[in-house]
């Protein structure tokens, strides 16, 4: 655990956020801390935090919460991965990858009831990706489109998502650009069928209620 908090102090984490992230040494744990930090509003405009920032004002969204179990999984000897969902007239979704025996399996931060955990069951990221499809909406209509090749965040420089002060959009905008590949066709498409009244009942269940003065904010 000593090397793991001399690590994340390297990466620009504070003593108490390296000993926090230490602290998670199994997928299940990780989960369980990012779940934990209340969902981030964005009650002053569009924020993409760092893992730092994230952690010091006890808020994230999806990416952010990437971020945060990116940095876990570093710390603990496995690859900072991330993944991204794109969707058609819709927001895109992050998650942090691992691997347990051969397969793949996701943490995810969303306030909503659908886009959470994946267990490490999927042969491929297709099949991953393909696990939040039929939840992946908007109204009535199911809107995911495609998923992107892994994201290594060692690529980029850890001042740019584990310990910036300002918005790490330029992160943002690499794992915006990387390749991606579509789920379904266009044909295929136009055949989804609608959700129904039951499944647009179960969109009121949240795990963080917004703040009466936040404003909708874009992130899942």
């Amino acid at each position: 655990m000593k090397s793991a908090i001399a690590f994340g102090i390297k990466l620009g984490l504070t003593p108490a956020q390296a000993k926090a992230l230490a602290r998670l040494k199994t997928p299940e744990k990780v989960q369980d801390f990012v779940s934990a930090i209340p969902a981030n509003f964005e009650p002053d405009g569009d924020t993409c935090l760092s893992v730092r920032e994230a952690m010091r004002q006890r808020r994230a969204h999806c990416i952010e919460g990437a971020f945060v179990a990116a940095c876990a999984f570093w710390m603990q000897g496995q690859l900072p991965l991330l993944m991204d969902l794109k969707a058609r007239g819709d927001n895109d979704h992050v998650v942090a990858l691992f691997r347990k025996q051969g397969c793949w399996g996701a943490i995810s931060k969303s306030n909503h009831v659908w886009l959470r955990w994946r267990d490490p069951v999927y042969r491929n990221l297709r099949e991953l990706a393909l696990s939040y499809f039929h939840e992946y909406v908007t109204g009535r209509s199911k809107t995911l489109w495609s998923y992107s090749v892994p994201f290594d965040l060692r690529r980029c420089n850890t001042t740019q998502w584990v310990s910036a002060k300002e918005s790490c959009w330029d992160v943002a905008e690499a794992l915006d650009d990387i390749r991606h590949y579509k789920l379904i066709t266009a044909a295929q498409a136009k055949h989804l069928r609608p959700r129904d009244k039951v499944e647009q009942r179960a969109d009121a269940l949240r795990e963080y209620q917004r703040p009466r003065r936040s404003r909708r904010g874009k992130k899942r």
